[in-house]
């Protein structure tokens, strides 16, 4: 805390961010609000999460991961999402909740599914648009997606697989891609999909503030 303090008065600092998850014995909330709301370029303070719910998304720091998602979206789909229906799979603060924002913002129909979720597989089955943000590695197989959809993977796990008898750790999405990548119109790959734009967004958010302070 006595860190954020010093760096939030610092007038050369732009961008501040807590790496997460926190210890336990540190209390994540009172860390991430202790942080200025023009200093917090991964969009965790209240401040900017109320702007960013109230549509103020060019006043607001917009979490750096369901900013970059938004930008694979607006790629394929262009920027007005009229008459397209969006499901995201994961209700974190971090990506599920300033996600449907978003997609809310470019006026998509969005539904939040989470794990009290009823026939989840049925509901991502209409989605136009599938955001995976669960942490359940491959959990979303290709029976799952409309034909056609554009399909975000921002899971990230790491599951063991076994290549010439030697036992290895590899990284895959929520999505089962080999399966997926056969019906969706495009599909984010994990890793190189969202990481990278998450970092690109980040970078962004703190050349934003930077030139706010030059103002």
């Amino acid at each position: 805390m006595a860190l954020i303090d010093q760096l939030n008065n610092d007038a050369s600092v732009h961008g501040i961010l807590v790496q997460l998850p926190l210890p336990k014995h540190i209390d994540e909330q009172a860390v991430t609000q202790a942080i200025l709301p023009e200093k917090d370029v991964d969009g965790f303070h209240f401040q900017n999460i109320g702007m960013l719910t109230a549509g103020a998304t060019d006043s607001a720091f917009v979490p750096c991961t369901p900013a970059g998602c938004m930008l694979m979206i607006e790629d394929q789909l262009g920027k007005d999402l009229s008459g397209l229906d969006a499901v995201i799979i994961g209700r974190s603060n971090i990506v599920g909740k300033p996600m449907a924002s978003l997609l809310l913002a470019a006026n998509a129909t969005v539904t939040i599914c989470h794990s009290r979720t009823k026939d989840l597989a049925a509901v991502a089955r209409r989605a136009d648009i599938l955001v995976a943000a669960v942490g359940r590695a491959e959990m979303v197989k290709g029976d799952w997606i409309k034909p056609g959809a554009v399909v975000v993977d921002v899971g990230i796990n790491r599951i063991e697989v076994e290549v010439d008898g030697e036992k290895k750790n590899k990284l895959v999405g929520d999505v089962d891609y080999d399966e997926a990548v056969n019906v969706a119109a495009a599909i984010t790959p994990v890793p190189g999909g969202v990481g990278p734009m998450t970092i690109a967004l980040l970078m962004a958010n703190t050349l934003r503030s930077a030139e706010r302070s030059a103002t």
